[in-house]
């Protein structure tokens, strides 16, 4: 009997040029946003380890969207990653890391974006054999600048960068060689989302899929 499993995501970089950043406040929406934004054409979504229904929302979206790669943010410890893999998480992505999250993701089974700011941490992830990483936060951290001077001397580091990136600016990032996609949540406006209107999700997530 074959497995129903959804098979390993090799690189959540290249699956879209940009990963929606969600933020799950009422478990109902889960579902029909996750829809509205593979409709659109952006099926990696990360959903936030911010509200208490954000794992609920992770194992909705993975067991009624499967076109969706569902993945789990804001993982900071090693039982967030056993949490979020058991709810159906096929890619996981911190803010940080420390060594102990590193040992926790690398052991999970799924790909891991470890969150980093300078050119040290971008090192010590290289020596763990990790090349690709959330750079967070993008703006506040040097935004494309500073990405594009880590790119001659650690060329082997790809990044998602994420923090205060919009429509505007998501080009410039995508334009780097060592930027795979970005993560945004420009996509899912507040209004849009309390009035439960995916047909505008959709169309933001459409544009946003066309950047690149």
């Amino acid at each position: 009997m074959t497995s129903s499993a959804p098979a390993p995501v090799p690189s959540v970089l290249d699956l879209a040029p940009v990963i929606p950043v969600v933020v799950v406040a009422e478990l109902g929406d889960a579902v029909p946003l996750a829809r509205a934004l593979v409709a659109g054409g952006l099926p990696a979504i990360e959903v936030t380890l911010r509200t208490p229904v954000a794992l609920d929302a992770i194992r909705a979206i993975a067991a009624e969207v499967p076109d969706a790669v569902v993945g789990a943010g804001t993982v900071i410890s090693a039982r967030h990653v056993a949490d979020s893999v058991a709810a159906g998480a096929r890619f996981l992505v911190s803010p940080g890391w420390t060594d102990a999250l590193l040992t926790a993701a690398q052991g999970s089974g799924v790909p891991f974006l470890p969150g980093v700011s300078t050119a040290s941490e971008v090192v010590a992830l290289l020596e763990r054999g990790v090349t690709e990483m959330k750079f967070f936060p993008a703006e506040a951290a040097g935004g494309t600048a500073y990405l594009k001077s880590l790119g001659a001397p650690l060329p082997q580091a790809r990044f998602c960068p994420t923090g205060g990136i919009t429509a505007g600016t998501a080009p410039t990032y995508l334009a780097l060689k060592n930027v795979g996609c970005v993560g945004g949540s420009w996509m899912l406006p507040a209004d849009a989302v309390a009035a439960k209107d995916w047909a505008r999700v959709e169309s933001l997530a459409r544009e946003a899929a066309s950047l690149r």
